[in-house]
């Protein structure tokens, strides 16, 4: 149901697609999209809270929009892509098919966050704007340990030549795309690194959300569940 981050001390996973109640397309652990039952989805949602021993009274949510806004976490739903808190027991989600999830926890400071980086966020810089509103709280940058997990791999994210434009013309290096195809994970850890992260607090999944244990909304052409990436102090 959850894959750890080893990172990261404070409760925390990335949602797979393992453990629910869904319906095919969306089985079985689906945490969301608009085509699934409701009712499913909010069954899934306290079943995989619940395997965390977290309560969905305490979920902080996103209407994602692929933008590179920062919400100081509340319950309920907020508008933007990344939440930080430096509030115990509130539960950050970001909800994830492709797009990268990124856990920032400074376990010296109890200051979390959790962004949703897919290419328009990544581009804009969502990791170093997390860290930033970390920092405003008293988060320390050599203190935070931070997580990538699952998302959709190099080999399968063929990008039209103006989408790499975008990355050149924001200050990215050429190692993080060849030809039209870019690598998601190298772009958020070169903005980490540009903020001061240490390279030994990077840990990454490495795995595709193409592999079977994942939804991708790429292949399986929009009709897809949706996974989480939460984490809580």
């Amino acid at each position: 149901m959850w894959l750890k981050a080893p990172n990261i001390s404070c409760v925390q996973g990335f949602s797979t697609r393992e453990g629910g109640i869904s319906k095919a397309p969306f089985a079985s652990l689906n945490l969301g999209g608009s085509e699934d039952e409701p009712q499913n989805i909010k069954s899934n949602r306290t079943l995989a809270l619940e395997n965390l021993n977290l309560s969905i009274d305490n979920l902080c949510y996103l209407k994602q929009i692929h933008s590179n806004k920062v919400c100081h976490a509340k319950i309920g739903q907020q508008e933007g892509d990344a939440l930080v808190t430096d509030q115990k027991n509130l539960v950050l989600a970001v909800s994830i098919a492709d797009c990268y999830p990124l856990l920032f926890h400074d376990k010296i400071n109890n200051i979390i966050g959790a962004a949703h980086a897919g290419w328009r966020g990544t581009v804009n810089y969502i990791a170093q704007n997390t860290i930033q509103e970390m920092l405003k709280l008293g988060a320390e940058e050599k203190n935070i340990q931070v997580a990538i997990g699952q998302g959709i791999c190099q080999d399968n994210f063929e990008v039209g030549n103006e989408v790499v434009e975008q990355f050149a013309n924001a200050g990215f290096p050429s190692s993080c795309w060849k030809e039209n195809k870019i690598d998601l994970i190298a772009c958020n850890k070169f903005v980490l690194l540009q903020n001061k992260i240490p390279e030994k607090n990077i840990w990454t999944m490495n795995r595709c959300t193409f592999e079977n244990d994942f939804f991708s909304y790429r292949q399986d052409k929009g009709k897809t569940g949706r996974m989480w990436a939460a984490i809580a102090l």
